[in-house]
């Protein structure tokens, strides 16, 4: 019987190639087949971070979301047309494995926070072998591009998703020291109006594509744009106990 090939989930960090962990640069240099994820038309992040990585003769299988913002989260066709999705694509993944091939599948930032690899990862990890090559997150670049630490002392750091209505925002923003506030988007005028009802609009940075060659770093309170792009991050660091 064939051996089964393994599934590499290979973090790419945020945007800079020189970011990426020794052990993701070796397997991306090294990998044979590689996969991505992507929006129809485009080159897809994290294959244009890997891109001078990779070698001349990878075999590419780019998987394109047949969604993304054309269907509003609560509506329920979005959660069938991405299952089906990631099911179609799943099915390929293990597919290859049974056949001895070893897949990197390129994951913007970390595998395992917040991205679409997850949604593979739990498909295949009980049909072939899968390993998971963390990375640094676009948070993590974000509030370093801010040149202050995020956090102190005993603070406590909460992650936002910008999708929540404003009272879950407020309640959350108004119990925690520290915050990220992540899929802003269209979103940014109720974040805005959350972070005004708890008092911290004047607090809070936004930073646009973090660690990437457009980073740009500014006081929310002097940002003017009515929307902001795909990636962008709110930040509000804590000011917690300190020596």
């Amino acid at each position: 019987m064939k051996k089964m090939g393994k599934i590499y989930g290979v973090g790419v960090g945020p945007g800079a190639v020189d970011l990426l962990s020794v052990r993701a640069d070796k397997l991306v240099r090294e990998a044979k087949y590689i996969a991505f994820f992507r929006k129809a038309g485009r080159a897809g992040h994290a294959r244009q971070i890997a891109s001078n990585l990779l070698s001349k003769d990878v075999i590419e299988l780019a998987m394109e979301y047949p969604i993304t913002t054309e269907i509003p989260l609560s509506d329920k066709r979005y959660s069938e047309v991405l299952s089906e999705f990631y099911k179609k694509y799943s099915n390929k993944i293990i597919s290859l494995s049974q056949t001895g091939i070893d897949l990197v599948i390129l994951c913007e930032g970390d595998p395992f926070f917040y991205g679409s690899f997850m949604h593979i990862y739990s498909r295949v990890r009980d049909k072939c072998p899968v390993e998971v090559v963390p990375a640094i997150t676009g948070m993590s670049a974000a509030w370093t591009a801010t040149d202050t630490p995020i956090t102190w002392g005993d603070d406590i750091l909460t992650v936002l998703m910008g999708t929540l209505d404003k009272t879950t925002l407020e309640n959350q923003l108004q119990d925690t020291n520290a915050a990220i506030i992540m899929k802003i988007g269209h979103n940014l005028p109720k974040i805005k109006k959350a972070l005004e009802g708890t008092g911290r609009f004047y607090d809070a940075f936004i930073v646009e594509y973090a660690a990437m060659d457009r980073q740009t770093v500014q006081r929310l309170s002097d940002y003017n744009a009515e929307n902001a792009p795909y990636f962008s991050i709110i930040i509000l660091h804590g000011q917690g106990r300190r020596p």
